[in-house]
């Protein structure tokens, strides 16, 4: 049987929900390379409204989900810390396509996500993650912080959620397929 892999990249700042992501819809139990924080990180890593955070990703995180007998997706969970961001060119190379997780409550760790698929042309969608329920901005608010342009989807996700999570991922694999060409 011939199998098609799709690779996709879950990316986002520090404390956005990627591990969640991954962990809530993939179909085997993921990968997880998480290392608690430590004292070291003090100064380091910028905890400020993730105050409660103690462990992070340190270099991937992995996940499968089987579309059909034929169509499987591979989900890399990228680290989010500045610190390990020579990990995402490697993560990113053959993927089809990326889900930036965004945390309303600290936009700016959403900002060089979004720049750097931007820059390689990697189609991506921006997820909203809501971690707390309703989001207190709207939609073109979002979009005028992130500088999005009106091309790349903008979509609602509860990343510890396998539904949620998986609407997000139709619409990356929606977005990214839009973008081949004719007759492919």
């Amino acid at each position: 049987m011939n199998r098609t892999s799709v690779k996709i990249v879950v990316a986002g700042g520090f404390g956005t929900g990627k591990t969640t992501l991954v962990g809530s819809v993939s179909e085997i139990a993921p990968l997880t390379t998480e290392e608690i924080l430590t004292e070291a990180s003090v100064g380091v890593d910028d905890t400020t409204g993730v105050e409660g955070k103690t462990h992070t990703t340190v270099a991937l995180d992995f996940g499968r989900i089987t579309i059909s007998p034929d169509i499987v997706l591979y989900l890399f969970g990228t680290p989010g810390q500045d610190r390990f961001w020579f990990m995402w060119d490697e993560l990113a190379q053959g993927a089809v396509g990326a889900i930036v997780l965004v945390d309303t409550r600290r936009l700016e760790t959403s900002f060089a996500a979004v720049d750097y698929f931007e820059r390689r042309g990697i189609p991506f969608v921006a997820a909203v993650n809501r971690f707390y329920g309703e989001c207190a901005y709207s939609e073109d608010e979002i979009r005028s912080a992130l500088e999005l342009s009106s091309e790349v989807p903008l979509v609602y996700c509860d990343a510890r959620d396998r539904e949620s999570s998986k609407l997000a991922l139709i619409a990356l694999v929606r977005h990214a397929m839009s973008r081949l060409p004719a007759g492919v």
